[in-house]
């Protein structure tokens, strides 16, 4: 099962290798450059964060089924070839253990803070297993069913249950350090405010024990003696418009802003250049005189916070959609094999060339992926960066990629970055070529906040493109308007609407490809 998947990437890596480079194709990116303290720091070797969230949702699946399993094998290899088989006991059991969740929930033990340490989250776990077993113990009394539950099953149960919690706890404290080692576990944050206000959120923030905040450095437009080099120990990085490049080179997941709200000026301009990066963006109010109402904050640890942006499709939604990509896309790769095979065919004897494209685009984050395509243009007037837009009657188009390209089949290979490079998604934003252009300015040039459709991963169809604004870009109304549809599906996501995007884009397709050449 392992060995299919890896063959598959390396013979589509092979097969489009020599489709990647095109004569005279430009290697031109715009970067910005970074300071030195700023570069030193993106250098840092970084593991992808793991989502504590999700963490304490499989702790939980995963101790419901451990204590289920207990139970009923208990009661199968003791109790059943004695008494018989009896679903009553099967319930209960269930039962117990699902009140053994709840009741370690309101214990607050599911919690990625308690779980590195050791003593409270012990404590608080074998006094609840306890109560769980004497509310057992009261129900059945009063319900008189004392003498039709085997003592020896609930006291092996009690005993047995309890020393895997323990071992349980013990290897998963282990491994949530190991975690918080690698740096998986926290929240890489960038200050913005290099002055007194900096220094005394970072204090407030250094100051709590088990705190997940990793501070990397402070960010400030002021150049003048307001602005610290050094703003508790923690070096300034750049100005505010270095943070979108730092971002894309390092992971960042946390903005927070050690500004007033007095000065919303400032905080507008900025929020205008940052909200377009997948991370979360929160202004401090340790520093504010005016207090608002407790639930209008949410807390790093003790410190209050406003909420200005959040990442979009994050924790489990995020689980959601990978499961959704991997497990559908799988089905509908299996199911366009034979047509994907008789398009290869065709494009083969079509013309001279690879069966397939490779062309840099925009991933996730600004990132440049490889996204794979049946070849539609002549070998030799390949376009890999999309310099050149392809037009109606475009001659660099062959006999084959004319049909292909209007149908959408040409996208078809995109499944394979859906299912074993995950760089796509089957529903998303269309990815852009990196060198994009309407007439002679860049995408981002033309269209105000572009870069916020890149939040999330990139898709093979999209909200936009189901309902027309696919194909050629020859004015500015067309890239606007993608983005605008882009924009609405982000702030809207559901599984739903994705499994409601994939099922109406035959339909675009065969309805709405008046721009597509």
């Amino acid at each position: 099962m392992i060995v299919e998947p890896i063959n598959a990437r390396s013979m589509l890596d092979a097969a489009a290798a020599s489709a990647t480079a095109a004569p005279g194709a430009p290697s031109f990116e715009r970067r910005r450059r970074l300071s030195k303290a700023a570069l030193r720091v993106a250098s840092q070797k970084v593991g992808r964060a793991y989502s504590p969230v999700v963490i304490a949702g499989i702790v939980r699946i995963a101790d419901f089924a451990m204590l289920s399993c207990i139970g009923v094998g208990l009661y199968l290899g003791y109790v059943a070839p004695i008494a018989g088989f009896h679903w009553e006991y099967v319930v209960a059991i269930l039962t117990m253990t699902l009140a053994a969740v709840v009741c370690f929930q309101a214990a607050d033990i599911y919690d990625v803070q308690i779980f590195r340490g050791q003593l409270r989250q012990m404590t608080r776990m074998i006094s609840s297993w306890a109560f769980v077993f004497l509310l057992f113990i009261g129900v059945s009394f009063f319900a008189k069913l004392g003498n039709e539950i085997s003592r020896l099953w609930l006291s092996a149960f009690f005993f047995i249950g309890l020393v895997a919690l323990i071992a349980a706890r013990l290897f998963l404290r282990t491994l949530v350090r190991y975690w918080a080692r690698q740096g998986r576990l926290h929240r890489r944050t960038v200050v913005v405010g290099a002055d007194e206000n900096g220094e005394q959120l970072i204090a407030a923030l250094n100051a709590q024990a088990d705190s997940d905040i990793d501070i990397l450095g402070v960010f400030d437009d002021r150049n003048d003696g307001r602005s610290l080099e050094t703003c508790a120990s923690r070096p300034k990085l750049g100005k505010v418009d270095d943070i979108v490049e730092f971002a894309r080179r390092t992971r960042i997941d946390l903005v927070l802003f050690a500004l007033p709200i007095s000065a919303e000026t400032r905080i507008l301009e900025m929020l205008k250049k940052l909200w377009v990066l997948p991370v979360d963006i929160r202004l401090s109010a340790h520093t504010n005189k005016l207090r608002f109402r407790p639930r209008s904050y949410s807390y790093l640890g003790k410190v209050p916070t406003l909420d200005m942006f959040e990442a979009p499709i994050t924790d489990w939604d995020l689980v959601m959609k990978w499961m959704f990509d991997h497990l559908v896309g799988a089905v509908i790769l299996l199911l366009a094999a034979p047509v994907m095979a008789l398009v290869a065919i065709a494009v083969k004897l079509d013309s001279s060339g690879p069966v397939l494209f490779r062309q840099k685009r925009f991933g996730f984050n600004n990132e440049r992926i490889d996204v794979f395509k049946f070849r539609s243009l002549y070998h030799d007037q390949a376009d890999p960066t999309a310099a050149r837009v392809v037009t109606k009657n475009d001659s660099r188009v062959t006999r084959v990629g004319r049909f292909i390209r209007k149908t959408s089949l040409d996208e078809l290979p995109q499944l394979f970055n859906v299912v074993f490079k995950s760089n796509l998604s089957l529903v998303g934003p269309r990815p852009h070529a990196v060198q994009g252009k309407l007439q002679s300015r860049l995408f981002d040039e033309a269209v105000d906040g572009y870069f916020a459709r890149h939040r999330v991963k990139p898709g093979i169809t999209g909200w936009a493109q189901i309902n027309g604004w696919r194909g050629e870009i020859d004015n500015e109304e067309k890239i606007q308007k993608r983005v605008e549809f882009d924009l609405y599906y982000i702030e809207n996501w559901s599984v739903l609407f994705d499994l409601y995007i994939l099922l109406k884009t035959p339909l675009a397709l065969l309805t709405k490809n008046e721009n597509a050449y």
